[in-house]
């Protein structure tokens, strides 16, 4: 897959800087040449954000965004979308659901293509991954 964009976890909020970006925590990273206009990559970024943000772990009240289950999301020339994330513990219960909720959610983004979503277990999820606004939610800071 020839990648145009990749949010991966990164450092603090909105923060530009030659080929990347940071939006609330993730990195939007450009590949030179790519298709896809910079603003509109923005856009997209922005919008899966927003869409990540809807979906709730059932067992933690806070969105999986927050909770920093979203390891990487590729967006190719094509605008399909890849997802790599994991879950809080790889028993959790609806492990078989929640890729489902997410491509369901990043699937209501205008303008993408396709929506896959591959469940990660490496590195574990640990609280350290969490946004300080999801600790300040969970009175774990």
């Amino acid at each position: 897959m020839h990648e145009d964009a990749a949010v991966t976890d990164g450092e603090a909020a909105k923060t530009e800087a030659a080929g990347e970006m940071f939006v609330d925590g993730a990195k939007a990273e450009t590949v030179a040449g790519a298709s896809i206009p910079q603003e509109e990559i923005d856009r997209i970024t922005r919008d899966i954000v927003s869409a990540l943000k809807t979906v709730y772990d059932p067992e933690i009240p806070v969105d999986i965004y927050e909770l920093g289950l979203i390891y990487r999301i590729d967006i190719d020339d094509d605008r399909n979308i890849a997802v790599d994330m994991t879950l809080t513990a790889p028993g959790c219960p609806v492990a078989g659901d929640m890729p489902g909720w997410v491509e369901n959610a990043i699937g209501t983004v205008p303008g993408i293509a396709d929506v896959k979503v591959k469940l990660v277990f490496d590195p574990p999820w640990t609280p350290d991954r969490m946004s300080d606004e999801a600790r300040i939610m969970l009175d774990w800071y």
